[in-house]
């Protein structure tokens, strides 16, 4: 007699033995005997030991160890109150580890971050009118009354908000019985977004644009749209179409965005259009605010959630919808310990949960472009701007022809325009990809150049600190006035420029202008989100940023964008170095214009030849996507081949190639499949660890999975320093 899955749990819960998914790089669920008067089923959080210690652990599907005799296995301690993994979040978990080739436990522990809200909240205590009335009555203690007369219940702050009094009146009423302590479940962390709060103002494009996402939506199963709209066209507003949709069908909807601590106009556009913000999900919130969110999206308290990449691992009680906003961006992939990308895991979690996903970009990766060719995602134009709103003209600047001044760099073009811009009361974006003051620093008497003692890697100088830094370990330390290596004074010189480096180079030609400089390194998340603001309000005339100045802001006084270095992505050996560069420069030129002054691109370039460079003044992108799209067929890369990177690292050169030429030896011979490599992977070094890198080439069916483990378990052993690191997707090639 076969056994179906629930006759199976069955017969598990007979022997009173199930298989718990520990956090942890086994290979496997553990086995552990469920006490007497449990009760567990799959996906129930509970507590277990493991070794000395107490973990959260998961039950999981499938059968134990029938070898292992139950007497010898130890018991669960506790089975958490709230919600278990339900079998939808249970076989993504299972999907993202075997694509990834990753212990199951360690993708189990992205959906369990929140450890302590796996217990019910307190109840909140609060207050209720009763008939009792006070012996003396006062402006304020009417007041207090008149606001708790609707019979609801109060938090004593919130009714002292209301009346407009201090805490001590609504005391003196309860010490005379005007209120009763009752309790009630703590409040939501957000309020409940309403579908139908604003009416949406769409044109045209954008109708027809809502009209079709709105179709794929009511399909009520998988599907997969990709919104492509230049910038400004209003894709946010055609998407936040397909959201009221679902939220009016009672599902939960999640918004993944690239850089979710910068978007606050993106939380304010949800609020004008809902009514209500969405719950956030990112690195910078706070531990209390994170339980809490936790806990209320799998309630499904919690309708709809705006986060960053970890938030597609959130157990939702029932998600009907994901976005992927700026699907293209490399935030999107995760490269430690876990290593995915959000944007192509979200299309494999609305596959598993029967929902559509809308991805959406200006600039879309070549990946999904080839899938909407293909018929495998339903493309949805936008090819014009919302409103007055046009295209800023665009144009590149040879820096052979137009240098810049000797010690500067920017072109007296660029400059001129920046002078007219500011001069007309608008203002103006100077874009370079590249933190601090100068990317290097070094002696003009020895030649000795700062590098840091951990990493490959030059000290970038940050003068506004003062510090010489390694952007990829965080090792600093003071400028130094004197060479370390032959002790001349003064003859330190910066080569290169940074952002800092800009800021000087405009403060002597705009010495009146008002400038701001934005980078990551420069101020924390609040201090961005206030210059951010200011900017938007017109605050500043000249503004020099890097990379974040890029990510969906709308400025509506800026007219003028120059682009200091647009080569700067092309000079390395990624092969998707071209469709970064152009989808940069494309995203940061998309900030000009955006209500409808007459506005201007200029891309400072040695190449002007380039077709990166032509594509985007043309701005003729499909010539630019049908290139690259037949260069990477020719070449057999993704989409139409398959790649997988291996990383060894170790305290010692000679441990690192000897591990990395073990494994490319132990490769097995698999028809369709190549290793490349041992070879010393371009940052050799970091955080003192050495690094080699073998890369594995398939053709798009090739089993990469399989031939991963097999490679991996055929060559030598992991010891003592050696880590081995594998990469399915890669997205970086450092």
């Amino acid at each position: 007699m076969t056994l179906d899955s629930t006759d199976l749990f069955g017969a598990l819960f007979d022997r009173r033995v199930v298989p718990v998914l520990v956090p942890m790089p086994a290979p496997k669920a553990y086995s552990y005997v469920v006490p007497e008067g449990m009760a567990v089923e799959p996906g129930s959080i509970v507590q277990v030991p493991l070794g000395p210690r107490l973990v959260v652990g998961v039950v999981w599907d499938g059968d134990d160890d029938n070898a292992v005799d139950p007497k010898k296995l130890k018991a669960i301690e506790k089975v958490f109150d709230c919600p278990p993994l339900n079998r939808d979040m249970r076989a993504f978990l299972d999907w993202v580890a075997a694509y990834t080739v990753t212990p199951p436990g360690l993708v189990a522990r992205m959906a369990l971050r929140a450890p302590t809200a796996f217990d019910p909240e307190p109840m909140v205590e609060a207050l209720r009118l009763t008939e009792m009335r006070p012996e003396r009555m006062t402006a304020a203690r009417e007041r207090v009354i008149a606001a708790a007369a609707d019979g609801h219940s109060w938090t004593r702050s919130g009714l002292a908000h209301a009346a407009g009094v201090s805490s001590g009146v609504i005391d003196g009423l309860q010490a005379q019985g005007v209120f009763d302590t009752v309790f009630m479940p703590p409040p939501p962390v957000v309020a409940a977004p309403d579908p139908d709060f604003a009416a949406p103002r769409l044109e045209g494009p954008q109708r027809q644009a809502a009209a079709e996402l709105l179709a794929a939506v009511g399909e009520h199963g998988f599907s997969v749209s990709l919104i492509d709209g230049i910038t400004g066209s209003g894709k946010t507003e055609v998407y936040f179409e397909a959201i009221a949709a679902t939220l009016r069908a009672g599902k939960q909807v999640l918004i993944l965005l690239p850089e979710i601590a910068l978007t606050a106009s993106f939380l304010e556009r949800f609020q004008e259009r809902f009514g209500a913000k969405p719950a956030e999900w990112h690195s910078d919130l706070a531990p209390r605010m994170r339980e809490k969110v936790w806990r209320q999206v799998t309630t499904g308290q919690v309708r709809v959630v705006a986060g960053a990449r970890s938030a597609l691992f959130l157990p939702f009680e029932d998600l009907g919808l994901i976005i992927v906003d700026e699907e293209h961006d490399p935030a999107y992939k995760q490269e430690d310990r876990v290593f995915y990308n959000a944007r192509d895991m979200a299309v494999v979690r609305g596959r598993i949960g029967g929902f559509p996903v809308v991805l959406v970009s200006a600039t879309p990766s070549v990946e999904s472009r080839v899938n909407g060719e293909m018929g495998r995602y339903r493309p949805i134009h936008l090819p014009t701007r919302f409103g007055d709103a046009a295209l800023p003209d665009l144009g590149v600047i040879d820096m052979r022809r137009h240098p810049p001044e000797r010690g500067g760099f920017l072109s007296p073009v660029l400059m001129n325009r920046v002078g007219k811009a500011i001069g007309r009361g608008e203002q103006a974006l100077l874009f370079l990809n590249r933190r601090g003051y100068a990317p290097l620093t070094l002696c003009r008497v020895c030649g000795h150049r700062f590098q840091c003692p951990d990493c490959s890697s030059w000290l970038v100088e940050h003068r506004f600190r003062g510090q010489i830094r390694c952007h990829h370990c965080g090792y600093s330390e003071r400028t130094p006035e004197a060479c370390p290596e032959c002790g001349t004074l003064d003859h330190l010189v910066a080569c290169g420029p940074g952002v800092e480096r800009i800021a000087e180079e405009v403060e002597r030609h705009f010495p009146d202008a008002r400038t701001i400089v934005l980078s990551s390194d420069l101020m924390g998340v609040k201090r961005l989100r206030l210059e951010l603001e200011a900017i938007s309000r017109g605050e500043a005339d000249i503004v020099i940023g890097t990379q974040l100045v890029a990510k969906g802001h709308n400025f509506p006084m800026m007219t003028l964008v120059g682009i200091v270095d647009a080569d700067l992505g092309l000079a390395n050996g990624d092969p998707r170095a071209a469709e970064r560069t152009f989808q940069l420069l494309s995203q940061v030129t998309g900030r000009a214009g955006r209500t409808g002054l007459k506005s201007l691109g200029l891309l400072q370039t040695y190449q002007p030849q380039h077709p990166v460079m032509q594509a985007i003044v043309s701005g003729d992108s499909d010539a630019f996507y049908e290139r690259e799209i037949h260069e990477r067929e020719r070449a057999v890369l993704p989409p139409f081949g398959r790649l997988a990177s291996i990383i060894v690292s170790a305290d010692t050169r000679s441990d690192a190639e000897g591990h990395a030429r073990g494994l490319r030896n132990a490769a097995p011979r698999v028809d369709g499949i190549s290793v490349l490599g041992p070879a010393e992977a371009p940052l050799a070094l970091i955080r003192g660890r050495h690094r080699f890198r073998l890369l594995v080439h398939g053709r798009r069916n090739s089993d990469m999975q399989s031939f991963l483990k097999a490679m991996v378990a055929a060559g030598p052993k992991e010891r003592g320093s050696i880590s081995v690191q594998l990469d399915v997707d890669p997205q970086s090639f450092l």
